[in-house]
């Protein structure tokens, strides 16, 4: 039963010392993708780079203390790909691919475009250019797994206060639409949605106020694959015993 973990870090420093890499050692996952190390690599410390005897592989940003991604692997890749060929995009350390014979696992980081207005139109920016690109991995007719924070709740049940952030975002209307596409159109699938469909299954917490404690949350964090793959998904966790970051571990175990 492969075990493959999504985990938004928010500064793989940060995480380490909230114990995440102790955790991980118990977990006997697979693939472990991580998003925000907000790292580069004179900050990777050998037990970042190699947990627990997984091969580590990075795409950083240019800039310090931001962005980040990462894929750890019980086994070496075959390949590895970093970025998925957008500049601006790339810059900021937001994908990372690596090859395991026909099964390609990535881990991505979508932009939050809560910060401003101008972060917001970044995030439109990056789902018009990496919608075509999800469009050509799936051409390419391998089995695809992409895990990490997508930055939207799909739909009302994937986030606790849906009424109060219809215009805001992470839950405006095109970024649902955009979300849909790649479900209906791209013809991917939402691996937690097809063995979970229970409400309050949230990822991702506000620091403000009492977010975590009363479970007023969002589902960000994805696994999104290709049907041959998703169909293998046979069961999903939120782990939510200790706290590494805002988000929690997305666990789904494939009987491939």
């Amino acid at each position: 039963m492969p075990k493959i973990i999504s985990a938004n870090l928010n500064g793989i420093r940060s995480a380490h010392k909230k114990g995440f890499f102790n955790w991980l050692e118990k977990q006997t996952a697979d693939f472990v993708c991580v998003q925000e190390l907000k790292a580069q690599l004179p900050d990777m410390t050998p037990e970042f780079l190699n947990p627990c005897g997984y091969h580590g592989h990075f795409h950083y940003a240019e800039k310090k203390g931001y962005s980040g991604t990462g894929v750890y692997s019980r086994v070496a890749p075959d390949r590895v790909i970093t970025g998925f060929g957008c500049p601006e995009f790339d810059a900021e350390g937001r994908y990372v691919q690596c090859d395991f014979g026909n099964l390609s696992v990535i881990s991505v980081y979508c932009p939050s475009g809560s910060s401003s207005p101008e972060r917001q139109e970044a995030k439109f920016r990056f789902m018009e250019v990496f919608l075509p690109h999800l469009v050509a991995l799936k051409a390419e007719g391998r089995e695809v797994v992409i895990c990490g924070d997508w930055n939207i709740a799909h739909k009302e049940i994937d986030l606790k206060n849906w009424k109060g952030n219809l215009k805001n975002s992470g839950f405006l209307p095109e970024e649902r639409a955009w979300m849909t596409r790649i479900f209906d159109e791209c013809g991917y699938v939402d691996v937690h949605r097809g063995i979970d469909d229970r409400a309050e299954q949230y990822t991702w917490w506000s620091n403000r106020g009492q977010a975590y404690a009363k479970n007023v949350g969002w589902r960000i964090d994805y696994h999104v694959a290709t049907p041959g793959l998703a169909k293998c998904a046979k069961a999903v966790s939120i782990y939510k015993d200790e706290r590494f970051s805002d988000h929690a571990p997305l666990i789904i175990e494939y009987a491939l």
